[in-house]
């Protein structure tokens, strides 16, 4: 088998191209780039879709890797793949932000544990949350369609067309507001629910000055929130995947399709 220089310059491109996309969204995305899982999976991994999806890029006739303009392709490639994964990574913190919101009006602020997939200390309301936001999405699969995503948006297509643009920050900035918007989404019917019961302790301290309410409302407010969460909790699958159908939007569309 006799390779020329042209020939093996297509073939460094062909792999370090599709790569550096990968590399970008493993970086970023939730569940692959999870601190727990160990380096050498999320590499393996990294390397696995490359050999994947490589095959189906299409690259330009004439193309030196080592080039500066095949540099800032690669550069391109991994900001393209880390945008689709802070899209994603969006989403779950939406529902991490709405467990924050749960655990503040209940009273469990307090309570802190280490989120695996950050490495950081979080509430452990919000940790319950994110381990269902995690589950929620490997059982409608969101890891294929994230896969599947990769491949159509390589599929036929020349990845050095293929870049981040100002419209494009723009649109991934606005999707930020919806980290918010679904925040609260997934916390509402248990805020409502503990303002109600709030709003009952107001009334109770109008009638009763002298009563304890630190002593006697934060056991009532810890027990009826957690009755709260656990009837809410159907609300979350909702919640959760319209959140990740609009991510799933913008994140074809940073793909290029």
């Amino acid at each position: 088998m006799n390779l020329d220089i042209s020939q093996l310059q297509q073939l460094i491109a062909a792999w370090l191209w599709p790569m550096a996309r990968v590399t970008g969204l493993v970086l970023v995305a939730p569940v692959f780039g999870a601190t727990a899982v160990p380096v050498r999976v999320r590499v393996g991994l990294v390397l696995v879709l490359t050999m994947v999806l490589a095959p189906l890029t299409r690259l330009p006739a004439h193309v030196d890797p080592l080039s500066l303009s095949s540099m800032l392709v690669v550069c391109q490639q991994v900001i393209t793949g880390a945008a689709i994964g802070f899209v994603l990574r969006l989403a779950f913190e939406a529902v991490a932000l709405g467990g924050t919101l749960i655990a503040n009006t209940m009273g469990l602020s307090f309570a802190m544990v280490v989120d695996p997939q950050q490495g950081t200390q979080t509430s452990a309301m919000s940790q319950l949350y994110m381990v269902m936001a995690t589950m929620l999405f490997l059982a409608l699969n969101g890891h294929l369609a994230l896969i599947q995503l990769l491949a159509q948006g390589m599929s036929g297509h020349n990845l050095a067309q293929l870049h981040i643009g100002q419209d494009d920050i723009w649109q991934l900035l606005t999707w930020a507001l919806h980290l918010f918007n679904g925040a609260v989404r997934v916390a509402l019917p248990a805020l409502i629910a503990l303002l109600i019961v709030n709003i009952g302790f107001g009334a109770i301290s109008r009638a009763a000055p002298s009563m304890n309410l630190f002593a006697v409302g934060f056991p009532i407010t810890l027990s009826l929130g957690l009755v709260v969460v656990w009837m809410s909790l159907r609300v979350l699958p909702g919640a959760f995947e319209a959140l990740l159908d609009t991510a799933s939007g913008l994140m074809r569309h940073l793909a290029g399709l």
